[in-house]
């Protein structure tokens, strides 16, 4: 149950290039109705075009050539006529050639770039290529064709308006009426679209909802011309010199239509590089041990996470993995960062308690932990953590390690701090060697009885 869109299909060829053709059934309802072969063909080709520049008013052979075409840019026409839209798609840079392009002096940066039509530059009026264009391509609608009697064209109705001029098309109610007809003999629902004009109302699609429930339909489904940000098909093309006036819209209007276009675009995946920086996070929460790597974009931003802990069994480990894998999906697709932190943060579960970080000394859960150190390393949000870092150790996304100026300044200080680690280690191993102590808790309770102590591969007493 479909209502003929238009009367004139453009086919897609498999080798590139559309093939015009009107509807089979419009020659058919022709004859029936009573037409000869001559008014036939006269009809048809009025929809569908002549395809060819012979004789045609304003633009022809003799016009094309007093502009400077040869007969080879005229063959090369001829041949794209058929499968072009209009007749700009046939008299375009990619059917005449760079050295046609040249010879007439045509810019074709600007033509391609859609400043400028290479009619137009050739002198031809907006009015001169309009009427061109309908003959060689056609008006794409039987409306005003010569021969056609006015009673014969509700026949050739189609579900929306065809071609640039045409103005007839099934009012939506049609479409719910063909749907009831059919209706009563289908079990189920019947899939078919009731398409409104771009003028709709909100009472008109009110009003075809209640008559189709009326009726007893079991679904109905409305499009709106023009409601989608891609609009799938337009009935014609219009010059950009054929506006009035030049619409003049304000520093709001255009970040408002920003905010709904990316509010209504789809979401796309932004990939990592394949060599991509991060950073490596050890802690404990609890007594349970967790590895927290991330990777970057190239300008620093958070865009993966891992999370590693690999002695709390196949089951936790492996929905954490996938927590991981959901969480860098969402951040390739635009969930903004502060997003997770927020919601995750503050989160109450086993394992819990404290936590071997140098900022962070407790948290709530696993994921507690993960994303205030995320917070604090990619965003610089330091509320939530118990010891408050330096202001060179925040935000590692400001910097990413890319600042080489810095670097060079610190490298200095980083040849004393290594001489001075040197020194420090050498000492250590020299206390260990004579049985010396490091912490003044271990030296005490060495001179007492102890309990076995833990096994330091498996943590078990």
């Amino acid at each position: 149950v479909e209502p003929d869109f238009a009367l004139v299909k453009f086919k897609k060829l498999a080798g590139g290039g559309y093939f015009k053709i009107v509807n089979q059934s419009v020659p058919r309802a022709l004859t029936a109705l009573g037409y000869t072969d001559e008014e036939n063909k006269a009809i048809v080709t009025y929809a569908v075009g002549t395809m060819s520049i012979e004789g045609t008013p304003h633009i022809n052979v003799e016009s094309l050539r007093a502009k400077g075409f040869n007969d080879s840019d005229l063959a090369k026409i001829k041949s794209a006529l058929p499968t072009a839209f209009d007749i700009h798609a046939a008299i375009a840079p990619w059917v005449l050639g760079e050295d046609s392009m040249k010879r007439m002096g045509l810019n074709t940066e600007s033509v391609m770039s859609g400043q400028e039509t290479i009619l137009s530059k050739l002198g031809f009026t907006p009015q001169q290529i309009r009427e061109a264009n309908q003959i060689v391509c056609g008006r794409q609608t039987l409306e005003g064709a010569p021969l056609l009697k006015d009673e014969h064209l509700p026949v050739f109705d189609c579900a929306n308006k065809c071609g640039p001029g045409g103005q007839r098309f099934l009012e939506a109610m049609a479409h719910v009426r063909m749907m009831a007809a059919v209706q009563p003999f289908i079990s189920g629902a019947i899939s078919k679209t009731v398409n409104l004009p771009h003028e709709a109302t909100v009472e008109d699609i009110q009003y075809i909802y209640e008559e189709s429930w009326k009726m007893g339909l079991k679904a109905v489904s409305v499009y709106r011309d023009g409601s989608k940000m891609s609009q799938p098909l337009q009935a014609g093309s219009k010059d950009a010199k054929e506006e009035d006036a030049p619409l003049v819209y304000s520093e709001a209007d255009f970040k408002d239509a920003l905010k709904t276009a990316m509010s209504m675009a789809p979401a796309r995946r932004r990939r990592l590089p394949q060599k991509r920086g991060g950073i490596t996070v050890e802690g404990r929460v609890g007594g349970h041990q967790i590895y927290i790597r991330t990777g970057e974009y190239d300008d620093g931003r958070l865009g993966e996470l891992f999370f590693d802990m690999h002695k709390e069994g196949a089951t936790f480990r492996s929905l954490l993995n996938c927590f991981a894998i959901s969480c860098s999906l969402g951040l390739q697709y635009g969930v903004p960062l502060e997003e997770y932190v927020d919601k995750f943060t503050f989160t109450r579960f086993e394992p819990q308690g404290m936590v071997d970080h140098p900022n962070i000394k407790q948290a709530t859960s696993i994921l507690d932990y993960i994303f205030r150190v995320i917070g604090m390393e990619y965003l610089g949000k330091t509320d939530f953590v118990h010891v408050k870092p330096v202001e060179a150790d925040l935000a590692l996304n400001q910097n990413n390690g890319t600042d080489q100026d810095a670097s060079a300044e610190k490298s200095g200080e980083q040849l004393s701090l290594s001489a001075e680690k040197a020194a420090v280690t050498e000492k250590a191993s020299h206390e260990d060697q004579v049985g010396g102590s490091h912490d003044p808790l271990d030296s005490h309770l060495s001179k007492m009885m102890g309990d076995a102590p833990m096994c330091t591969d498996c943590g078990h007493v």
